[in-house]
């Protein structure tokens, strides 16, 4: 007989088990935790005071959550467990790894410990934001190629441009990878640079992403882009985001990220676990070969559904997402050329990798840890522009200070 309840009266939630924690409840338990973790629970306490037995598959559960825990910045405390269940912690070397304390009361500091964060904390409308300010100077924006022939789909090899990871750090914009321009002429997509790797998203009928890790050092790589844009610098600040009642829009995160930094344009670095995003793509890669028979551009309506991919409706709730864009206080201060990446009324311009599905950490000291475990270890599935309504349940975020000229 095994059942379980969630009190959720203080912070950090409390699950309470009764019974048996085996094989055949492990299973039940596990979607438990999950639902725990998905709904943005980092740090969860366990009752044991009413559980009477526990084999060595509740103990590779526990094992397992702990781990996944520890890997976002939280961690799994027990409490309550008889001097048996203890003796069988102690047996298989678990005790060393999962604090386990007497009482509830007991936990509370180590909680305090595990959710601790040296970041300011403040609220931006229905936001809580906690930041690190870093002792940074501003990073430099570059554009690249042209969006001109963009809506009559006129590219053709002399507008292509390479870019070296080497020069750009992040950005985003109509790009590919490849040495020889026939090889590669049909394969432009929506891209990505985010920490000198490039993950792209080819226009083709069944894209799939491919990517290239890379880094300072690789001299000879090289990306290749129709447009775009890409910015380097270091961070000015790290932080970490949360819905206070429900899921963030990006459209309020990008305005709240202005009442952190006072610049004009700042370069993004976002991770986050997604709540539905609405994001478009090409279908068709825009090179003179492919310009639309009845003249007009690939934006009118007589053409604009067999060149977008365009939302109905969010999709890939609960994917972590990992974008790179710029975001501005005011648009009509930009120089044209960056302007131009800007729709009139918008206030930013994201491009965003859509990974598999996991948690993430929430605390801002651990940014960069995270970047670098997204983009190296989790699957990418689609890379898309991302629209305002796109929603958030939390995340991190890198801003970069950027020149306006």
């Amino acid at each position: 007989m095994f059942e379980y309840s969630i009190d959720g009266k203080d912070r950090p939630k409390t699950l309470i088990l009764r019974g048996r924690l085996d094989a055949l409840s492990s299973a039940e338990i596990q979607k438990v935790f999950d639902q725990l973790i998905q709904a943005g629970e980092r740090t969860i306490l366990v009752d044991f005071a009413e559980v009477n037995y526990i084999s060595s598959a509740g103990l590779r559960l526990l094992l397992f959550v702990q781990k996944q825990l520890m890997t976002v910045g939280g961690e799994l405390l027990l409490f309550g467990l008889a001097s048996q269940a203890l003796e069988v912690f102690r047996i298989s070397g678990l005790g060393k790894l999962i604090h386990i304390a007497s009482t509830r009361e007991e936990l509370m500091s180590l909680a305090h410990e595990a959710g601790h964060s040296k970041a300011i904390e403040t609220n931006v409308g229905e936001i809580a934001i906690e930041y690190i300010r870093l002792p940074a100077g501003r990073g430099s924006l570059v554009t690249v190629g042209s969006q001109g022939p963009l809506s009559l789909a006129e590219y053709t090899e002399r507008d292509v441009v390479s870019v070296k990871p080497a020069d750009v750090e992040f950005g985003c914009g109509l790009g590919t990878a490849g040495e020889f321009y026939p090889d590669y002429k049909d394969l432009f997509g929506e891209s990505m640079i985010i920490r000198r790797s490039l993950f792209f998203y080819p226009a083709v009928k069944r894209p799939q992403v491919d990517f290239m890790m890379a880094s300072e050092g690789d001299a000879h790589l090289t990306y290749k882009f129709f447009n775009g844009f890409g910015f380097s610098g270091p961070y000015k600040f790290l932080l970490s985001f949360q819905g206070k009642d429900g899921p963030v829009e990006l459209s309020s995160l990008a305005k709240a990220l202005f009442e952190i930094s006072d610049a004009n344009l700042i370069g993004i670095c976002l991770l986050a676990e997604s709540k539905g995003i609405w994001g478009m793509r090409l279908k068709q890669v825009p090179i003179a070969a492919n310009r639309p028979q009845n003249g007009k551009d690939i934006f009118h309506p007589e053409n604009f559904p067999n060149w977008m991919d365009f939302p109905v409706e969010p999709t890939d709730a609960n994917h972590i997402i990992a974008g790179v864009g710029i975001a501005v206080r005011q648009r009509d201060l930009l120089r044209t050329a960056i302007q131009s990446y800007i729709a009139e009324g918008n206030a930013f311009h994201i491009h965003a990798g859509v990974f598999e599905r996991g948690p993430l950490s929430k605390m801002a000291k651990d940014f960069e840890s995270e970047a670098t475990r997204v983009i190296r270890e989790l699957k990418p599935f689609k890379v898309q522009h991302l629209l305002g309504q796109s929603r958030f349940g939390s995340g991190l975020i890198g801003i970069v200070e950027l020149q306006e000229s």
